[in-house]
């Protein structure tokens, strides 16, 4: 049973990663067919989409896989499927109100948006790729279910083949729609755009087809565990859906909040802009903002938080048995892996900005500025969702509410003062300001409830700084060398540039980290064996 639960958390993960990097690539390709100015327009329907999304279904397979399992390991399959049954009707009616519920708020969203005429969209425009996308609500909250309810039977491989059909096709939608949209029927790139969001829905239905397919193949294995069952127990519907609300709560904050911050952007950037006379690039900064450069500082996020949250239920463990040094053994671990990983990639974002964005995009100081300023928010993104997800291992359900709302409030305050003096990077210090409290006031409460002391995080932390002091001194060497030779003339030799200067960093990062016995330590044991063929870190 534990193996199958660490392959089928390989399996989850896997599909993940994969899903998610698919979603940050096929941003290139969409840029060059609709274009600088029209591609914020995405951003302008995706934002309202996900947190409508996150409302709609976050929390829900894994609530619906914990509370299957459950029940599924007392020899009680009937429960389960008592609960499929209910909750594919729920969630097909909590679809339906999420579809009319944004498909009705995109005009006053629209409004909230536009603030002039001299803005690149009309109301009209935002209004449609809200409505086009808003189909979407229809079918994913039903798939969310079906995932769940399989997870409970152990099967997680339905789970990660459909979330990756569900990218492959609607990233083939969109790339192709669009392309055909804007280079063979000659329509705008506007229209294109519309289509493109559009194809979300068709995504969530492949993935809908997917899961039909694994239920096809599972059904007879999981019929027979039905027929020896016990009938389904007296617990009437309303218990079981309050004991999965309960657990569903914080998912849906932690998966919501950063869209909400966004949302915020959203709805008080470009009237902050116009009243200090920049309404004409407004919708270009937000863009830049809310989508082009968040895409990017995304990535140290994905990949730090993947190798660290897999320590989080050994540390729930720890905690359960009361044993201590197991909890602070874990927690120290966590810490660590998460800013050994994130630390790093920011600073190369932040040294190599202008070549990343000029291969991404199109050479552009200013998009290149944004995201330099911006990078820094990865670490803290990456420390709320840790310690969110530490304090729902220990059930300090509450306190995620609290710290959450208390960093929004925040970021919402300053949001427009700190807009109006810095533009952009305003925007970008009231995110910060924002998570940097909540994740402060995390720290605080975990340290308070789990009796951790973190000494060895802080001398760590201290040692990874001055690894990338070291770091960013050779970058900017190398970078100095070849731009004295020659600045980057086309995405050709940015990326060329870009591959030599965060190879350097790369090689000297770590390097030090496997002299110093720092990565073994941090990596485990098969680290440890393949640096010991090589002769690097302490014996």
């Amino acid at each position: 049973m534990a193996s199958n639960l660490v392959k089928g958390t390989a399996i989850l993960t896997i599909g993940l990663f994969l899903s998610k990097a698919l979603g940050l690539l096929y941003v290139i390709p969409f840029y060059s067919i609709v274009g600088e100015k029209n591609v914020g327009l995405y951003q302008y329907a995706y934002i309202p989409y996900n947190i409508a999304l996150s409302i709609a279904i976050s929390g829900a397979p894994l609530a619906v896989s914990k509370f299957v399992s459950k029940y599924n390991a007392l020899g009680d399959y009937a429960t389960g499927r008592k609960l499929l049954k209910s909750s594919i009707g729920i969630m097909a009616l909590t679809g339906v109100l999420s579809f009319l519920a944004l498909y009705f708020m995109a005009e006053p969203i629209a409004h909230m948006v536009i603030k002039d005429k001299e803005q690149d969209f009309t109301v009209q425009d935002i209004v449609s790729v809200i409505r086009w996308v808003s189909y979407a609500l229809l079918a994913v909250p039903i798939m969310s279910v079906i995932r769940g309810f399989l997870q409970g039977y152990q099967k997680f491989e339905p789970t990660s083949v459909s979330q990756l059909a569900e990218q492959v096709v609607r990233i083939a939608v969109v790339l192709i729609g669009a392309y055909l949209v804007v280079n063979v029927f000659g329509g705008s790139p506007k229209t294109a755009v519309k289509f493109a969001v559009f194809a979300a829905f068709i995504g969530a239905l492949a993935s809908l087809f997917v899961l039909g397919l694994y239920w096809k193949k599972y059904r007879p294995e999981m019929n027979r565990l039905l027929a020896d069952s016990p009938p389904a127990g007296d617990i009437p519907v309303s218990s079981i859906y309050k004991e999965i609300i309960t657990y569903i709560l914080p998912f849906v904050l932690v998966g919501v909040i950063n869209p909400l911050y966004q949302f915020v952007d959203l709805i008080t950037f470009n009237g902050a802009m116009k009243s200090i006379g920049l309404t004409a690039v407004t919708d270009q900064y937000l863009s830049m903002l809310n989508f082009l450069t968040h895409k990017i500082v995304m990535i140290p996020v994905m990949v730090a938080t993947g190798f660290s949250m897999a320590l989080i239920p050994v540390m729930t463990t720890y905690y359960a048995k009361g044993d201590q040094k197991g909890i602070t053994r874990s927690l120290d671990q966590t810490y660590q892996i998460m800013l050994f990983m994130t630390i790093p990639m920011v600073v190369g974002i932040m040294s190599l900005s202008s070549e990343t964005y000029q291969v991404l995009y199109q050479q552009s100081a200013v998009g290149a500025g944004v995201l330099r300023s911006y990078a820094p928010a990865a670490i803290l993104f990456g420390l709320y969702t840790v310690t969110a997800a530490i304090l729902q291992g220990i059930d300090k359900h509450k306190w995620i509410v609290f710290t959450s709302l208390l960093g929004l409030l925040f970021k919402l305050m300053l949001n427009i003062p700190l807009i109006k003096m810095f533009e952009v990077n305003g925007a970008i210090a009231a995110t910060i300001i924002g998570y940097g409290i909540a994740v402060g006031v995390n720290v605080f409460v975990i340290k308070r409830e789990l009796n951790y002391q973190s000494k060895l995080v802080i001398r760590r932390t201290i040692l990874i700084l001055f690894f990338n002091a070291i770091m960013l001194a050779a970058v900017i060497l190398t970078r100095s060398g070849l731009y004295a030779i020659h600045a980057p003339a086309g995405k050709m030799q940015a990326l060329l540039y870009l591959m030599i200067c965060s190879g350097v960093g790369a090689v000297v990062y770590g390097f030090l980290s496997f002299k110093s016995g720092l990565a073994q330590k941090l990596l485990g044991d098969r680290i440890t064996r393949i640096t010991k063929k090589f002769g690097l870190g302490r014996s």
